[in-house]
Formats: structure tokens, C-alpha cells, sequence
């Protein structure tokens, strides 16, 4: 089915792709997996894994880690034609070091390809053509131009009936938190579908009882609600319901992307027809699995595999 010239998708995502260099414990911490990362990126793999037809918007740099994420969204069935390349810029990477506190980031992408998009950039027809358009809060901190870009997908998105999914994402390392919780609780107010997680929201509300957090981002105009309490599980809401689902059991090494994955097959299964707990239990259960390997998107599940664990009895 064709939307004009642009391909009808059940998702387009927006933001910041980047490459992945995951210490691990070989060498004395001294070697590194190269994988993948960016959680708008991270989100539209989890859902093209769960047979979501996925496009992704963005730049990434004339450069050989643009080129590894453009092979690694043709492997995972992305449809990157709406990614530019800008040769005056680069693609951004980051570095996940561990230790007995946990997983901590180090980010190069100031002045990066996506940083660079601005609305007179934005591939609208490609907004249009999707049942849900996704983005974050790194999606609109990484520069104003992008901010603004975003907006415009936004409005784009909301003209054309289409729904918009946000997760909150917050890194203040990219802006205040001043900054943060004003575009962020008015993009809460745009959407339809609303992932925060539990240490953004409350960092951005003030809030600190997850019904609470729910009902502030409810009253702010989302229309879902799927809270990620992480160890704990989530809570998905609506106007009429709210079910607490407990987290799926796994082994965790590293929980890179394990809200990502959340997000992403939460809106995959939200699409393909589930009803809220339905498609929150697959979440948390696809999340939980998704920790069990290094980096952000290697340890994806697959829709099979998410499956099988659902079925499998509880111990």
C-alpha cells in the first residue's frame, strides 16, 4: 500500500542512531563490543524483531559507522531511505562501561548528522505515511534544530491522524532539567502513547508514587500510559483501566536498551492489535529478555522467542 510515493509503515521513529563500544570483562576490562545504540534506533529494531513494519528518520555521517548502521537496519528490515547522509558531519558513538554500581554511558555526539536536522529537513510524506510516529526525549534535546524538527513531526504526524508514541528518555547531560520538563510535559500533552520511565518522570514532575506519575502524564493528554518501573515491571493505563504487570524473570547482565526494547514492542503489539495488559505483559517479558546479553540491540528478542517465555510456567 502506497501513501503517495512513500510506502505505508505501522512505525516511523525519529532521533539519534549511534554506534556501540560495550566493555566487557575480557582483558581486565580492556575489550570492547562494538554493537549498536540510539534509543530511537533501539525502539524501531524491537518492533521490526516483532514483525512491525519500521521506518526510521535521521542523518548519519558519510562515514564507516554510518555505513554499519545502515547494513544493520537492512539486516532488521528497517526502511532507512528517509536517514540523510550530511558529509559535513559525523555519526555519533558512546561507550557503556560497567561496575559494581552498574552500567554507566560516555557520549560523543555534539554537533553529530542527526544533531543537525532541522524541520526544513524533515522527510514529512514519511511522517504521513505511518500508523504511529515515535521520538524521545534525546530525539529533542540533541539541538534545537532537532527540537524543532521534531515539533514539526509532531504537528505533521497529529494533521495527518497519526499517532505519536513518546518516551522520555531524559539525559541532562543534553539540556537543563528546567529546559527538559518544560518540552517534555508539553510533548506529553501531544501524544498518544506515553513511556516514561520511573527515574525520568519523577525527576521531571517532582513526583515520586508511580499512580501519581500515571495519572500526571493521563491529565496531561496521553492517551496510554505504559510507566517502566524497571526490576519492578511496569504499569499500563488508560482513561478506563491500570494494571500493574509484574517484571518477567530473566538472568540480567546488562540492561542497555532494556527500555527501548520495552517501547518498542509494546507500540509493535499495540499496532498488531493487543489489548493494554496484552501488549504490556509482552513488553516486560521481551525487556527482561533483552538484559540477559551485552549491549542495546544484539540481545533483542525475537516476536518467538518472546513468545515461547510467555508461555513458559512460572516458576
Amino acid at each position: 500500500m502506497v501513501h503517495g510515493m512513500v510506502d505505508i509503515v505501522d512505525i516511523v521513529a525519529l532521533g539519534e542512531p549511534m554506534v556501540e563500544f560495550n566493555q566487557t570483562r575480557d582483558a581486565g576490562g580492556r575489550m570492547y563490543l562494538q554493537g549498536f545504540g540510539g534509543d530511537t534506533s533501539n525502539f524501531a529494531i524491537a518492533a521490526a524483531r516483532q514483525g512491525a513494519r519500521v521506518a526510521y528518520v535521521s542523518a548519519l555521517g558519510d562515514d564507516p559507522y554510518g555505513r554499519l548502521l545502515r547494513d544493520l537496519w537492512d539486516r532488521e528490515g528497517v526502511d532507512h531511505r528517509s536517514v540523510a547522509t550530511d558529509a559535513a558531519a559525523y555519526t555519533a558513538i558512546y561507550f557503556v562501561s560497567h561496575d559494581e554500581r552498574g552500567h554507566h554511558f560516555t557520549f560523543f555526539r555534539q554537533g553529530s548528522a542527526a544533531s543537525r536536522m532541522t524541520p526544513a529537513t524533515l522527510p514529512r510524506e514519511r511522517v504521513r505515511s505511518a500508523r504511529v510516529l515515535h521520538l524521545s526525549g534525546i530525539s529533542l534535546a540533541i539541538s534545537t534544530g532537532a527540537c524543532d524538527a521534531a515539533y514539526a513531526a509532531i504537528d505533521e504526524a497529529r494533521s495527518a491522524g497519526v499517532q505519536v508514541s513518546f518516551d522520555t528518555n531524559l539525559r541532562l547531560k543534553l539540556w537543563s532539567i528546567d529546559r527538559a520538563r518544560a518540552v517534555m510535559n508539553d510533548v506529553i500533552a501531544r501524544c498518544d502513547i506515553c513511556l516514561p520511565s520511573l527515574e525520568d518522570i519523577t525527576a521531571i514532575t517532582g513526583l515520586h508514587d508511580p499512580d501519581a506519575l500515571v495519572d500526571h502524564c493521563l491529565a496531561r493528554g496521553a492517551r496510554i500510559v505504559a510507566l517502566k518501573l524497571g526490576e519492578r515491571g511496569a504499569i499500563v493505563a488508560d482513561a478506563a483501566r491500570r494494571i500493574r504487570i509484574p517484571a518477567h524473570p530473566c538472568r540480567p547482565v546488562d540492561a542497555t536498551g532494556a527500555g527501548d526494547t520495552f517501547g518498542g514492542t509494546f507500540v509493535a503489539r499495540l499496532v498488531a492489535g493487543d489489548e493494554l495488559e496484552q501488549a504490556g505483559r509482552y513488553a516486560a517479558a521481551a525487556a527482561a529478555l533483552s538484559t540477559e546479553g551485552y549491549g542495546a540491540v544484539a540481545p533483542i528478542p525475537p516476536a518467538e522467542r518472546v513468545r515461547v517465555a510467555l508461555a513458559a510456567p512460572a516458576h
